[in-house]
This record gives structure tokens, sequence and C-alpha cells, in this order.
């Protein structure tokens, strides 16, 4: 049996489906990235403020140590703010992911059924073509004795002669 259309149809869906889940992904990863490099850079400019801090205690610069409170403050709000945020857009991808990955799963399974199917349809076309091949051989070996003509006598030269004539005829047709 052949691939039908809609078997290449739904191949071709799947694949579809899978390259919009990709699409979708994607862009929900980059962003929960930047989302994680952004609560990165802001630990690191909580320390930066500390640092400012403890170096402003010991210089006794006030507008420094105002500033390194500032920098705390506003980098522990900004991960108050992002946490809940990274949390969010992890649950998201995760579902867009999964998504994908059952779409994928999907467009695979197509994909077996098609390669089995003109899998199977190779060895019933290598069966035919046997099958052609051993009736065209069994035709030709069941012919050639109704061609031979029956020796005119039981046993002797013109026995003899005409099974020698026979073989040499047999030979030229060949």
């Amino acid at each position: 049996m052949a691939v039908s259309l809609a078997l290449r149809r739904l191949l071709r869906i799947r694949e579809l489906e899978e390259e919009q889940r990709r699409l979708a992904l994607e862009p929900a990863a980059a962003e929960l990235n930047r989302m994680k490099s952004a609560l990165a850079a802001n630990v690191e400019r909580e320390r930066k403020g500390r640092a400012l801090v403890a170096e402003s205690a010991g210089s006794g610069e006030l507008p420094d140590r105002l500033a390194g409170v500032e920098e705390t403050r506003l980098a522990i709000r900004c991960e108050e703010l992002l946490t809940p945020r990274i949390a969010a857009a992890e649950i998201e991808v995760a579902a867009l992911r999964q998504e994908y990955l059952a779409k994928r799963v999907e467009r695979r399974q197509a994909e077996t059924l098609i390669r089995e199917t003109e899998a199977q349809d190779e060895v019933e076309s290598g069966r035919r073509a046997q099958q052609a091949l051993d009736d065209w051989y069994g035709n030709r070996t069941h012919r050639e004795p109704r061609d031979r003509k029956p020796s005119q006598g039981h046993e002797g030269e013109s026995g003899g002669k005409a099974h020698c004539l026979l073989i040499r005829n047999r030979r030229s047709r060949s």
C-alpha cells in the first residue's frame, strides 16, 4: 500500500505545529535568560552598594554612604520584582517546552509511519518482481519440453541422430 496523501498532509501539519511551538519557545526562553542575567547583574549591584557603604564608613564621606545604601536598597527591590517574574517565566518556558516536545514526538511518529509504509511497499515490490521472474522462468522451462519432438526409434542410429539434432536446434535458438 502506498503512502496516502492524507498521511503526507498529516506529516506536514505536524511539522508546521512543531515549528510554531519552537517559535513560541525561543523568545520565551530568551526572555527568561535575560531576566536571569538581570538578576545576576542586580546581585553584583547590591555587592557594589555594600562595598561603597563599607568604604565610606572608613572615609567618613556621607554622600558615598547614602549612594551605597540607595544602591543596596534598589538592588533588593529589583530582586523582589525579578524573582516572581523569573519563577512565572520558568513555568511558562517549561509548559512551552513540553508542548514543543509533544509536537516533535507526533511529527516523528508520522515520519516513522511513512517510513515503515514505504519500506513495506519496497519489500512488496521486490516480492512482486521476484514472483514475475519466477513465473517467467517457470513458463520458459515448461514450454521447452513441449517444443521437443519425440525421437524416431527407441535405440539405434536414428534415435541418436534425432536427439543430437534436437540439442543442436535448442542451442541455435538460445
